[in-house]
């Protein structure tokens, strides 16, 4: 059985990860007949967003691994935790967590820095060529990560694109329900909810990117 580490930004979309997308992503992946183990950073999250109005919640402060042990029902662990060697693959949902608190991309974009544990791990599973994928505006991570031309995509938006080129990364506009493979990086990557207008838009995507990464070697 394949074993595959996720890394989840907290727990909404707006400040978090996007929670359906974690959710479909746990899913195939044990759909596929894998296991996963969850990890997030534990750090403060840049700022709280109240999802009922979209207004920041000036008064509030919650912590990245935390609020990501909502989704994983408590079943996470630090990020520093995570350890190459102990997994086939690596996968990162989106929402805009992953962009505001595994990297700073949502307000920085070109120049934006990314949180050194998470760095780390994403490279750890670069450099020793297992497979990843990154969906939404996680590739946002990949584009500083793998960087050299490596195709990937967030969907067709044009401003974020050329963000993530900027990192020097080559993006390719891709449907909701299709995925962009750079087979010689192993990096799968897939629009989600950055085209996605409903639940089984966004499944269609990620179930392709899950099934894709676990079927590489």
């Amino acid at each position: 059985m394949k074993n595959v580490a996720v890394i989840l930004s907290g727990s909404g979309v707006f400040d978090g990860s996007e929670i359906h997308e974690a959710v479909i992503t746990l899913l195939a992946i044990r759909e596929q007949g894998a296991s996963y183990q969850c990890f997030a950073p534990d750090r403060p999250q840049m700022h709280v967003i109240n999802h009922l109005t979209g207004e920041v919640a000036e008064d509030e402060s919650r912590n990245v691994l935390v609020e990501s042990a909502r989704i994983a029902r408590g079943e996470i662990k630090p990020v520093t935790e995570c350890k190459v060697d102990d997994f086939d693959a690596l996968m990162l949902p989106g929402g805009f967590g992953a962009a505001k608190n595994l990297c700073t991309f949502a307000l920085d974009g070109a120049d934006c820095t990314i949180d050194e544990d998470v760095l780390a791990v994403c490279k750890a599973f670069a450099q020793a060529e297992k497979p990843a994928g990154y969906a939404c505006i996680a590739p946002a991570l990949a584009a500083a990560v793998y960087g050299s031309d490596r195709k990937l995509t967030i969907g067709n938006d044009k401003a974020t694109a050329e963000g993530l080129e900027a990192l020097g990364a080559k993006h390719v506009n891709c449907a909701v329900d299709e995925i962009v493979i750079d087979t010689e990086a192993k990096l799968v990557t897939t629009p989600a909810y950055m085209l996605a207008q409903d639940i089984l838009e966004a499944k269609s995507g990620i179930d392709k990117m899950v099934e894709t990464v676990l079927a590489m070697d």
